[in-house]
């Protein structure tokens, strides 16, 4: 008898996908989308990898996404114009939300400069799941901690539409999450996360 995947089998009915409360259910967290916004600079990948360790040294499923290694892969045939930044950002989100849909936490780490491509992001997500953490820093202090010379170049005109100097930032209105990294610390900085965190039982 040939095998028919619409009929039981053993007696048993046909298996069904896994679902994300039974993934949540084993990993005992919820799939959660954490998404680092703010300028080069701010932050937000030296913030990011020390989340990602604490997590997983707490034995929490975690994985960070940040610009680079996008742009290395997933979206190297994209520029750096409005339009392509917005393509991005929705490449990005599309990705994070697999991650989400498979209950990791998954920390994305992006300038992504348009309240408009974040937003539309988290209107695809439930309430909960997408938390929004600005990472908030005064212009002149990133431009002193830029150590590859970015905003250097940026200013001579060696770099077009670099955002903060050539190109707008928008920053979020109503982020869940609003750090001040010119002013606290990073034990601080993650300690506030963790808390926010465990406050919306995406961790225990």
């Amino acid at each position: 008898m040939t095998f028919d995947p619409t009929k039981e089998v053993h007696g048993e009915p046909p298996i069904k996908s896994l679902t994300l409360p039974e993934r949540e259910s084993r990993l005992d967290q919820k799939g959660t989308i954490l998404w680092f916004t703010g300028l080069s600079g701010a932050g937000k990948s030296t913030l990011s990898n020390l989340l990602e360790k604490r997590l997983f040294d707490d034995k929490f499923q975690v994985y960070v996404l940040d610009g680079d290694r996008v742009r290395q892969g997933l979206c190297e045939d994209l520029g750096f114009s409005e339009l392509d930044r917005g393509e991005n950002i929705r490449r990005i989100g599309e990705v994070a939300k697999l991650f989400a849909d498979a209950a990791f936490l998954v920390i994305v780490a992006f300038i992504s400069p348009f309240c408009k491509d974040r937003d539309r992001i988290r209107q695809t997500m439930d309430k909960d799941r997408f938390i929004e953490v600005f990472v908030d820093c005064p212009l002149n202090v990133c431009v002193d901690r830029d150590t590859k010379g970015l905003y250097k170049k940026a200013i001579a005109h060696e770099i077009e539409e670099f955002t903060g100097i050539s190109s707008p930032y928008e920053a979020p209105l109503t982020p869940e999450i609003h750090l001040h990294t010119s002013d606290q610390t990073i034990d601080e900085c993650i300690n506030i996360m963790v808390d926010y965190l465990k406050s919306v039982k995406a961790i225990r």
